[in-house]
This record gives structure tokens, C-alpha cells and sequence, in this order.
């Protein structure tokens, strides 16, 4: 149980003693107590007042007498301000949580609830980006954080790996790609068939210009251009099961599931389950049928099959095109089926950009008209998109910052500013080169993963790495100094404290304490910058405490072992935080 949790409960205990009336601990709202004002932590005695018959005033000096006379090794004393009571907590308390605290069974109370959580999604015409990157780190880091607060967490990967994008690669591979592959170029595959995706887009924007030019309008070149209707016609082919097209399909799609593996693995990021839209759009189709019969979807003059939802607010949607090839929403309801015969999952949380907004409010709605038992339990974790100081991304232009390239980049940025700081003299060439893929990533998933995910940002690859900012590299460096006093000294966990608690030396207590607010609340509102501002205070506050006193040349022995006892619940507070977000914290640097 918490400090708060604590004092909330002895709050509880002193309204039932003092009014004769039970109440919830929602009903109590206890909070750090201001700075400005005397105490550590506040209980809010105004919505008391229903049931104390007194004036906040009087029902503070009521309670804090109770909480100070019956629980005097918690309180050593209080003061009410208002309606304010302000409650000191007494120095062997704290010493006797923070010991505590180095001991506790760090494995999750298990709930009972299984969520699936699908990230990643990506298309099989192109590489990962900058785009997926955050989606990524998102995704894995929201597991952590449920499997933490006792999810059953299945950790899930969507691969689009059909429709008219991935056909449009393979349409300009076999007319320009002169039967290359990745061996015989030397390219990554997830690379070389996205060359050829920005190859498709290229030359249909050319045949467009020339029927422009031979008097076509915009809106009939876009249409006639002989490259999309192969496209187009490739598409129905595949869905056909035309041999062929489906031998050439799996080919280049092998190629970039080979590259996609290799850049997971260096991410530190697996999945329990893969789905893949060739497989969940049949079923899909069956649910549009299903859809059909139930009278939810109907027919136009055309054959393609739409759901009118104007009058929950929102428009006609496209379920399935005149032709009968299916559109995301056609696989994405065969897709949510799966996952639910596969797991009977509780919750089914998606994370996906926000310009999916209305595509998965309208998923949502479609499962719950048709009366799935899932429906319910679908979220939506959405994410603002990542911009780079020069702007958007566009990947069919080909100006999507690649994956590889970025972490390659992230993790060279790392060795300059660490050989800058000359700190890496007793350290082999292979412990460098981890240490660097350690801090590189380290700094590019911190950076990702500190700003609320509903914001846009945007991703400055030389302020991530800054040793003394807010950063990833900065925590981990307080992490690696933490671990370098630790290991030259013994820790006694028990050993009695009588000396007074200096200021920062509580604070780091109180810091340690809020692990699990942090940790519940990144739960709650499934945002892991909750847990990334926590590791970069508890760094702060840690390097002030560092600062200000001694800990190997303490002004006595006690001392000294309360602040090894300090650093090590330090330590341990950095390294669960950055675990979350899937960060290693080093033990040198």
C-alpha cells in the first residue's frame, strides 16, 4: 500500500471513529501538500462536510487530532489552513516504507482481465518510418504497463499485406525491377520493394501529366492512367487466386518480412500473434453478408454493399466495392472476429494515428449494431503524427524518414556526444558499441514516448540525445552513476535510523512512493509520458540530492547507509520506469 493509500485509510478510519459514517476512498481526496504551506501531504476536508455537521476548519483540527493521537508513528503533527488539513508524517515512517520498499515483491497482483494489444500495422510496400516508430515504442510500452498493473497482455501485429498499395509495388517491380532481389542488390527487402512503390508513383504521375496534356481533366487522368488500372486489374486478379499473381505476392512480401524482422529485433520489440489482412478479409466479407441478411447494410444499384449511420451523426460507409474486392473496414471486422475466437479477450485496444479516428469510431459502431459480444471492448489508443523540424512525411514521394536510417543515425549521435564527454576510456570496442545502440535507442524511444500521445510533436534527433536535458541519455546517466556507488559499498536494508530526514533526502522517498500512482495512472490513461516524466524526476531530484550531500563520505555511518538505501531505491525506481518503456538502463557509462 502507498503513502497515500496510508493516510487515506487513516482518514477513512477517523471519519467512521469521529461522524459514525462509512465512506469510499474516492470520498477522500488527499494530495502532496503545497510548498508554500507546512506539511507532506493534505487531506480536503470541504466535501466532509455533509456528515461532520462542522465548518472544514473545525472537522481539520478534529481529524488531525484523531489521525495524530491514534497513529502517532505516522503523524507527528499537523496544521490546518481553511479547509486545508496538513499533515507531517513522521521521519521513522518514512525510513520504515523506504526499507520496505527495497524488499517488496515486485510481481504484479494478476486481475484476471485479458487485453490485446495490436500495434505496428504496417504495409507490405514500403519500410517502417519515423511514423511507425512511435506507434511501435507506443505499443510495446502500453503492454509493459498493463502487464504491470496484472493484464494478461497478447501483444498483436496487423500486417496489411494486400490491397491496391501492395499491388502497385509489384506492378512497377515487374515492369522495371529487371528481376532484382534483395541478394542479387545488396538492399534490404523491406527497402527494395518500397523503391519500387515510390517508382509506381512516379511514373503515374508522369502517364497523368500526359493525359493533361492530351486533353484528359484531372479527374479522368487520375483514372485512365494505364499503370493503375494494371494495378487495379492485379488486385482482382489476386483476389481471384490467380497463381501468378499470388507466386509474385508472396515473394516480395517474403522479402519485407525478413527486413521487418531484422529492424523489430533491433527495436527489442516481439509480438505474441500476427495477423495478416489476406487471411481476415474472407471472413470479413462473410460478416457484410451477415451484415446484409440482418438488414444492418444495404445495397446501392452498383452491387457495392454500405452501412447508413447519418443518424448517429455520421455519414454512409463504403463495406465492400461494386467489383466485390474488399476496403480496410471489410478486414478489419473480419480481423476483429479473429481476435476474439483466438483469445476471448476482454479489451481490444488498437493503436493507431488519430487520422483513423472516425474509421474506428465508425468500426466500433458497426461491431456493436451487429451485436458482437467484443464490440464493447474495442479502444482506441490514438496518436498525433511525428513531424521533423523540416516537416511531413509523404511516403509515396519517398520523404518518410526510414527506420534503420534514423536508429543508425540516433545510435552515431550517441557515440559523439559520449566520446565528447571522454567517459569511455576503460570500455572494450564491443562494450562501446553496445553502450551506444543502448543510449541511441534509449534517446529515441524516451523522446517518442515523453510527450502525451494525442499531441502532434515533433522528433529532433540532436535535442533526444542531450545528456542534461530531458532526455533519455540524462536518466540513464543517473541510473549508471547510481550503480557506480553501489557497487563499491554494501547495503544494510534494516538498519534503524535516528538522525532527522534532510529535505532532499525525503523528497527521494516521497519520489519512491509515486512509482505506483505513476504506474496506475499511465494504466488508466494509457499515455506512457506519465512514466517517462516520472524516471526523468526521479533522475532530477536524485542528481540534486547527489549534489547537495555525501553519500560514500557521509558525516556518519547511519548517514551513509540511509543514503546507500536512497540510491538503491533510486536505482530501482529508474530502472522499472525505463523497463515500461522499453528502455535498458546501463550499468556504466
Amino acid at each position: 500500500m502507498s503513502l497515500v493509500q496510508q493516510i487515506r485509510q487513516a482518514g477513512i478510519e477517523a471519519v467512521k471513529a469521529l461522524y459514525n459514517q462509512d465512506i469510499q476512498p474516492d470520498q477522500l481526496t488527499v494530495n502532496e501538500t503545497k510548498p508554500e504551506f507546512d506539511g507532506d501531504y493534505t487531506i480536503v476536508m470541504f466535501s466532509l462536510t455533509k456528515f461532520t455537521r462542522q465548518k472544514p476548519e473545525e472537522s481539520g483540527k478534529t481529524v488531525g487530532d484523531w489521525l495524530t493521537g491514534h497513529h502517532p508513528d505516522i503523524f507527528k503533527k499537523y496544521n490546518v489552513v481553511k479547509g486545508f488539513l496538513n499533515l507531517s508524517i513522521s521521519d521513522p515512517y518514512y525510513v520504515s516504507f523506504l526499507q520496505s520498499s527495497l524488499t517488496k515483491n515486485t510481481v504484479p497482483q494478476v486481475n484476471g482481465k485479458k487485453v490485446m494489444v495490436e500495434f505496428a500495422s504496417p504495409n507490405t510496400n514500403k519500410p517502417l518510418h519515423l511514423g511507425h516508430l512511435r506507434n511501435i515504442f507506443l505499443g510495446a510500452a502500453i503492454s509493459n504497463i498493463l502487464e504491470a498493473n496484472g493484464y494478461e497482455v497478447i501483444k498483436a501485429n496487423l500486417v496489411n499485406d494486400r490491397g491496391i498499395h501492395i499491388c502497385k509495388s509489384m506492378v512497377a517491380w515487374l515492369h522495371y525491377g529487371n528481376d532484382v532481389t534483395p541478394e542479387s542488390s545488396g538492399i534490404k527487402g523491406d527497402h527494395l520493394v518500397g523503391d519500387y512503390y515510390v517508382k509506381f508513383n512516379d511514373v503515374y504521375k508522369k502517364q497523368m501529366e500526359e493525359l493533361i496534356h492530351s486533353g484528359k481533366s484531372k479527374e479522368e487522368a487520375e483514372k485512365e492512367a494505364s499503370i493503375l488500372k494494371e494495378a487495379q486489374e492485379m488486385l482482382l486478379k489476386w483476389e481471384q487466386d490467380d497463381q501468378e499473381t499470388r507466386k509474385l505476392w508472396a515473394k516480395m512480401n517474403g522479402w519485407v518480412y525478413k527486413g521487418f524482422e531484422e529492424t523489430y529485433r533491433r527495436m527489442g520489440v516481439s509480438f505474441d500473434k500476427m495477423y495478416y489482412e489476406s487471411e481476415t478479409y474472407l471472413l470479413g466479407k462473410e460478416i457484410v453478408e451477415e451484415g446484409l441478411k440482418k438488414d444492418i447494410f444495404f445495397k446501392k444499384p452498383d452491387g457495392s454493399v454500405w452501412i447508413d449511420l447519418t443518424k448517429e451523426g455520421l455519414d454512409e460507409k463504403l463495406l465492400l466495392r461494386a467489383d466485390g474486392t474488399s476496403v480496410y473496414m471489410t478486414q478489419d471486422l473480419g480481423t476483429a472476429q479473429l481476435k476474439y475466437d483466438d483469445y476471448h479477450i476482454d479489451q481490444s485496444i488498437y493503436v493507431i494515428g488519430d487520422e483513423q479516428n472516425y474509421h474506428m469510431k465508425v468500426l466500433k459502431l458497426i461491431l456493436q449494431k451487429l451485436g458482437k459480444p467484443y464490440a464493447d471492448g474495442i479502444e482506441h489508443l490514438s496518436y498525433g503524427m511525428v513531424e521533423l523540424p523540416g516537416g511531413r512525411m509523404k511516403s509515396r514521394e519517398g520523404t518518410v524518414v526510414d527506420a534503420d536510417d534514423l536508429m543508425d543515425e540516433m545510435i552515431q549521435t550517441a557515440a559523439k556526444h559520449t566520446e565528447e564527454l571522454g567517459k569511455v576510456k576503460d570500455f572494450s570496442g564491443e562494450e562501446l558499441e553496445k553502450l551506444y545502440e543502448v543510449l541511441g535507442m534509449g534517446a529515441t524511444k524516451f523522446y517518442l514516448l515523453r510527450v502525451n500521445p494525442k499531441r502532434k510533436m515533433v522528433f529532433n534527433p540532436e535535442e533526444s540525445i542531450d545528456f542534461h536535458g530531458f532526455t533519455g541519455p540524462f536518466v540513464q546517466y543517473t541510473y549508471a552513476r547510481i550503480r557506480s556507488i553501489l557497487r563499491k559499498e554494501e547495503i544494510q536494508t534494516n538498519r534503524p535510523i535516528s538522525h532527522a530526514l534532510l529535505p532532499l533526502e525525503k523528497a527521494i522517498i516521497i519520489q519512491s512512493e509515486k512509482y505506483e500512482q505513476a504506474l496506475s495512472a499511465a494504466c488508466i490513461e494509457m499515455d506512457p509520458s506519465i512514466i517517462a516524466n516520472y524516471a526523468f524526476e526521479t533522475a532530477q531530484i536524485f542528481n540534486s540530492f547527489y549534489t547537495e550531500y555525501s553519500v560514500i563520505n557521509a558525516e556518519s555511518d547511519e548517514k551513509k547507509s540511509l543514503r546507500l538505501q536512497l540510491c538503491h531505491a533510486t536505482a530501482m525506481a529508474i530502472s522499472d520506469s525505463m523497463g515500461l518503456l522499453g528502455i535498458t538502463a546501463p550499468e556504466r557509462m
